[in-house]
């Protein structure tokens, strides 16, 4: 299992991607958190942004394409897609995620 972080600049078009990655079967889920401050560096200077983070829920299997569907759809030239292998996760909820994102016929 995987949770892949990735910055949006309003709830709006974190809604409307994680919707997607969610029906896609991309992730089992995903949150999206309230705003927040970010300061990065950016075209030669140190930015500060309010941003929105999602934590997305998915699988190694499904990376590429989920790396994939972000880069190709979101709004930054470069997107934060930073993914983080889970080391403990509770059996229910690996099963459940598993099964979702491994489902062909979409009943989960």
């Amino acid at each position: 299992m995987l949770i892949v972080f990735n910055t949006v600049p309003n709830p709006e078009e974190g809604e409307t991607l994680a919707r997607v990655m969610v029906e896609a079967k991309l992730a089992a889920c995903v949150q999206i958190l309230p705003r927040m401050a970010s300061v990065y560096f950016w075209e030669g200077e140190v930015q500060t942004e309010n941003e929105h983070l999602l934590l997305i829920k998915t699988s190694e299997e499904k990376y590429d394409e989920l790396e994939r569907f972000i880069t190709e759809n979101h709004s930054y030239e470069v997107p934060e897609i930073v993914a983080v292998s889970v080391e403990h996760v509770a059996e229910d909820y690996h099963a459940w995620l598993e099964q979702y994102l491994s489902d062909p016929d979409g009943k989960n």
